[in-house]
């Protein structure tokens, strides 16, 4: 019988459950650990990944799972998560109740709330080492594509502004109960040396949001609302559009927007 008629997959919880113990290990090992690290698994369901992290002295783990059916399931066949469950949404809890310090996360994302979960490990940055994770290759191809690209867009560049997007295998429809209808893909997120924006992170967000909010229209013309200065809207960059701009390129602008706004341009 297989694991996975144990616990009901549930469409309103974006359940897919992985049925391939070698996709599953291959998973595990794309965390890079130094030393004892702290890793928290987002919806573990019924421990595919669960147990190759549970089995590893050098982690430190514990799991969030929103589904109560599968946190019976762990609490029952997992003795070594005893007091590492928790019941509940990772986009809701405060991550500070969890662990001190800095921490990695893993999981097999829900292909409905994938986006979500990454702005919060923005929002974390500071103390989030790497996320290992399975989700939906589409959104995988567009988290990792680079400037110039049609799939470059504002997740692409808030993500690469504080991490390193590495593209690790693909995985098909087949090994999932119930299958889904697009292919899945697993990424690793490192995080890089940035520690802060040389510019107004809120108006960084803002900008690159903007540009992108009309992607097919140059930036002079997609950036209308900020209501930008003479000088900057002159500017030759805003011929080109949101996608063909680097995370450096959207600093540099968002840089000289401040410096236009505070009268200081030219400084």
């Amino acid at each position: 019988m297989a694991v996975h008629e144990k616990v009901r997959a549930k469409k309103s919880l974006g359940q897919h459950f992985l049925n391939d113990e070698g996709i599953a290990r291959k998973i595990t090992e794309g965390l890079v650990l130094k030393g004892q690290t702290q890793v928290l698994e987002i919806g573990p369901g019924m421990g595919v990944l669960t147990k190759y992290l549970v089995q590893d002295p050098a982690i430190d783990l514990k799991v969030i799972e929103i589904d109560r059916d599968s946190v019976a399931y762990l609490k029952k066949h997992f003795a070594a998560l005893e007091g590492r469950i928790m019941e509940g949404d990772f986009l809701e809890i405060d991550l500070n109740k969890i662990f001190e310090g800095s921490f990695s996360i893993i999981g097999n994302f829900p292909y409905n709330i994938s986006s979500q979960i990454f702005f919060k490990a923005l929002e974390e940055r500071n103390r989030v080492e790497q996320v290992v994770c399975m989700l939906q290759k589409e959104v995988a191809d567009r988290i990792a594509s680079k400037h110039g690209n049609k799939t470059y867009g504002i997740l692409s560049v808030l993500l690469q502004t504080f991490f390193d997007i590495e593209y690790l295998f693909k995985v098909s429809p087949g090994v999932f109960i119930p299958p889904p209808k697009v292919m899945s893909a697993v990424i690793r997120l490192k995080r890089n040396q940035r520690q802060a924006l040389p510019c107004n992170e809120d108006l960084f967000v803002k900008v690159v949001k903007t540009g992108f909010n009309q992607r097919r229209k140059t930036l002079r013309n997609a950036l209308k609302t900020l209501t930008l200065a003479s000088d900057v809207v002159a500017l030759p960059v805003l011929d080109k559009r949101a996608e063909q701009l680097s995370v450096e390129d959207f600093i540099e602008l968002t840089l000289v927007i401040e410096k236009s706004r505070a009268g200081l341009h030219g400084v």
